[in-house]
């Protein structure tokens, strides 16, 4: 009982960095001025945080979710295509259902929150292993714990980003972004005392969030940020958010 909770404490210390990433982040987009809805600004705004989900989709998500599987003994693509499926088709029913009883609701900011939760499951597993084996794992954990926390900054801007322009309140959106990250120290937790199982399903959960962030970038803030004919605001939106978020996952791993 002693090691568990031991493990426990370390998953939950590792993710505490990637969640004040997130809420800097959230504060960084809260700084931001409020503007038109259709301003230059706002589409590259909601662009920029399209851009950076779709490159986390792929980058954070997926490559590593075929990577896991296949260390577990399975072809790769059977978890990342599963699990995306699985992930679109659940933001798919729940866009018709939120549609109906929420007007006004925002997708993606519960995508990105739906996102980091098994983010935060990866990073307290590995810490939670290093702690329970005694081996060399908690470098690594560190690693990734710092790697996961410098991609959640502009994470945690395409959450508040958004619900900024929605609601026109930086409460509200700084709320929004530290919620979206509370979540990964909560998955953390829940890895450690499941580890045996939250290794097994953790391709399949990351795939899951990988196919909920791309229905969320193609059904909202894609169309949202290029609808406009008056510039590419939006456009060079989505490239800079993807590039940066490229860069940031394939330089920290």
């Amino acid at each position: 009982m002693q090691a568990i909770l031991t493990a426990t404490g370390a998953a939950l210390v590792a993710t505490l960095f990637p969640f004040l990433c997130t809420s800097t982040g959230a504060v960084l987009g809260c700084i931001a001025h409020k503007q038109a809805a259709d301003s230059a600004l706002n589409r590259a705004t909601m662009g920029f945080a399209g851009g950076v989900m779709l490159a986390a989709s792929v980058f954070s998500l997926l490559l590593p979710a075929a990577e896991r599987a296949e260390q577990q003994g399975y072809p790769g693509w059977i978890a990342a295509c599963g699990g995306f499926g699985a992930g679109a088709a659940f933001l798919l029913l729940l866009d018709a259902i939120l549609r109906k009883a929420k007007p006004g609701y925002s997708l993606s900011s519960f995508a990105i929150t739906l996102h980091n939760l098994p983010e935060g499951m990866a990073v307290g597993l590995t810490a939670a292993l290093a702690v329970l084996s005694g081996s060399g794992l908690m470098a690594g954990a560190g690693a990734l714990a710092f790697g996961v926390g410098i991609q959640n900054i502009p994470e945690g801007a395409a959450v508040a980003l958004p619900t900024l322009q929605r609601t026109q309140s930086r409460r509200k959106a700084l709320q929004a972004g530290i919620v979206s990250g509370i979540v990964e120290p909560i998955g953390a937790i829940v890895a450690a005392l499941l580890a045996g199982v939250a290794a097994v399903v953790l391709p399949w959960l990351l795939a899951f969030a990988a196919g909920a962030m791309v229905y969320v970038t193609a059904e909202e803030l894609i169309p949202t940020a290029c609808s406009s004919e008056k510039g590419i605001a939006g456009t060079m939106g989505v490239l800079v958010g993807f590039v940066l978020m490229m860069a940031l996952d394939l330089a920290l791993g």
